[in-house]
């Protein structure tokens, strides 16, 4: 590979390389931390710390995060240079109050309600408890910041279990990553999962919504939300749940000719997203006519999605296994190629079984 590029490129390509690293680097400090001990920072730590050295609640926060990390800004330059362009603007004091007043969280109440593996109640977060609250952003360099934030105060908020297990949720990072999808929503919309109708509930409130088809295949999951949910909603008229899988519902029939918007959210995160993702892009490939669809595809945390996309492709192009495909020839094609818009382009085209690689 190293012979088809230039000497001014082949800097390039091992700058990309050590940002490809840094962002690893925080997802799987993020990521252990997150499964581990979300819960690990306390209010008395904050305020010891705060007092004692004069900085705000945010610094203190990072301070420790930046501890409990092994970083060391001190010693190490490519520490200090990671501290300052990963872990400070990827952490956020949250403002309880912007979430509490969603039009949802102030009309929807949850009474406790368990039947078979199902629980429906409120869950929380503590004071200073970490959680994932909205979606990575990406540079025009490629590097990828995730976001995590926490509350000074406890946080509830809407949830369903299944055996114990936290499965569908409104939290802050749902209301953020819907914001943009939920503004694009127009005329006939089809969403693809149900999950506690946070989504269908916000566009439903829309003017410019007409209709909102659900596609859902657990039966538990629309009972629930028939029950206990939907007679909450100012515009129950505007929604129609169909019980069913969503590839197959989607086989079946013809949402570009029946809906102007869809919205899918299968997954529970990018991890179990990807496969999902590509076989949504290949329908939607085959299912497009040129110049006579006007349907929009909206994809739930697509940008994290296309991260995991996005560095398999590159591994293959830094192996060989896909330069002689793609003619690669200069590093502005493959920062071309890594870019959203093109992974999101060549995602229809991706072998089903790419996930399993990540």
């Amino acid at each position: 590979m190293n012979g088809r590029f230039s000497d001014s490129d082949k800097q390039k390509l091992r700058e990309l390389e050590k940002t490809r690293q840094r962002n690893f680097r925080i997802l799987d400090l993020y990521s252990n931390f997150l499964n581990l001990e979300p819960d690990f920072i306390k209010k008395e730590l904050i305020d010891e710390i705060v007092n004692d050295c004069g900085v705000t609640v945010l610094e203190a926060y990072t301070a420790i995060l930046a501890a409990a990390f092994d970083i060391d800004s001190d010693e190490r330059r490519e520490d200090r240079i990671f501290e300052k362009e990963y872990l400070i603007p990827s952490v956020e004091c949250l403002d309880p109050e912007e979430y509490k007043n969603s039009s949802y969280i102030k009309k929807i109440s949850f009474p406790n309600i368990k039947r078979a593996a199902w629980e429906m109640r409120m869950g929380s977060y503590a004071p200073y408890e970490a959680f994932v609250c909205r979606n990575i952003t990406v540079e025009t360099n490629l590097k990828e910041l995730p976001h995590i934030g926490f509350f000074e105060e406890r946080f509830e908020f809407p949830a369903v279990y299944e055996n114990g297990r936290e499965w569908m949720t409104v939290t802050p990072n749902e209301i953020e990553t819907m914001k943009a999808p939920i503004a694009e929503a127009h005329g006939r919309v089809i969403t693809l999962g149900l999950g506690l109708g946070y989504f269908t509930h916000q566009v439903s409130e829309k003017e410019n919504v007409s209709s909102v088809t659900v596609v859902e295949r657990d039966k538990s999951i629309i009972s629930l939300f028939k029950e206990f949910i939907l007679p909450q909603f100012d515009h129950p008229e505007k929604i129609e749940i169909v019980e069913a899988d969503a590839f197959e519902y989607l086989e079946k029939n013809d949402p570009e000719s029946n809906f102007d918007f869809m919205f899918a959210d299968l997954w529970h995160d990018s991890s179990d997203g990807l496969g999902l993702y590509i076989k949504l892009k290949k329908l939607e490939k085959m299912q497009k006519r040129e110049e006579r669809s006007s349907l929009v595809h909206r994809y739930w945390i697509e940008t994290s999605i296309l991260s995991r996309l996005r560095w398999l492709i590159y591994s293959e192009i830094i192996s060989g296994d896909a330069g002689a495909k793609i003619k690669i020839g200069s590093f502005d094609k493959i920062l071309s190629l890594l870019s959203d818009a093109s992974l999101s382009d060549v995602a229809s085209d991706m072998r089903l079984n790419v996930a399993e690689k990540m």
